[in-house]
């Protein structure tokens, strides 16, 4: 068997297809940013707000051709708590039993933006068996601060601040993210102390989840 990409004593980060790396599968709780199937890409032109150099052209993402991927992982799933990302645009997973809204910074939202409205939100899907608790917090959660305060190389890095929100209100167990990107989900449950593990399809991302996990400022705080 090969060895992960990236081990500590919290966290292992393997580097492949999900649906062939299944370590995953070991965990008790789902949270991901799975692929949207919204064909998303980045062709460059027009300029960057921040210094007025020209945008460049960002490659798309693996696998965001539909929600195949994205589908296929929660079937493999079943029936445990799940907490995973999506577009507005797409229909939600079948088995989703509610709907939170992840309001984005307020420099967020521009780029292919209709009218006057900015696509400043994302919805944050709930499937599975969750204990019951009496409901005090909004479902809409907020990214305070500029995009600057999370931004990485990955076009749709998550806020760890987030990501540790979400997953303090988890029940206990392992962290499961079959789709890691830049490691932000694995990076926020090592922050709270818990187990978790990755898997990350395309190795420059992979490479990027490794070094934030490594990183020696990772207890000082990750936007």
């Amino acid at each position: 068997m090969r060895a992960p990409y990236y081990e500590d004593d919290l966290v292992t980060l393997w580097h492949g297809d999900c649906r062939e790396v299944t370590a995953w599968l070991e965990a008790d709780v789902l949270v991901t940013d799975p692929p949207y199937g919204i064909s998303w890409s980045t062709h460059g032109g027009g300029r960057d707000l921040r210094n007025w150099a020209p945008r460049q052209a960002k490659a798309g993402i693996v696998g965001d051709h539909s929600t195949e991927a994205r589908d296929d992982v929660l079937s493999m799933w079943g029936d445990r708590p799940a907490v995973v990302f999506g577009s507005p645009l797409i229909a939600p997973p079948a088995a989703t039993i509610q709907v939170l809204v992840w309001r984005k910074p307020v420099d967020a939202g521009v780029v292919g933006a209709r009218f006057v409205w900015r696509r400043d939100w994302e919805a944050i899907y709930l499937l599975g068996a969750w204990p019951r608790v009496n409901p005090n917090r909004s479902s809409v959660l907020e990214s305070k601060g500029g995009l600057e305060r999370y931004r990485t190389e990955h076009p749709h890095t998550k806020p760890t601040a987030l990501l540790e929100g979400l997953i303090a209100e988890t029940p206990e167990g392992m962290i499961a993210d079959p789709f890691a990107g830049s490691g932000s989900t694995l990076i926020a449950a090592k922050m709270l102390g818990r187990r978790a593990v990755g898997v990350e399809i395309d190795e420059k991302w992979c490479e990027l989840a490794a070094r934030r996990l490594a990183q020696d400022s990772l207890f000082g705080g990750v936007a």
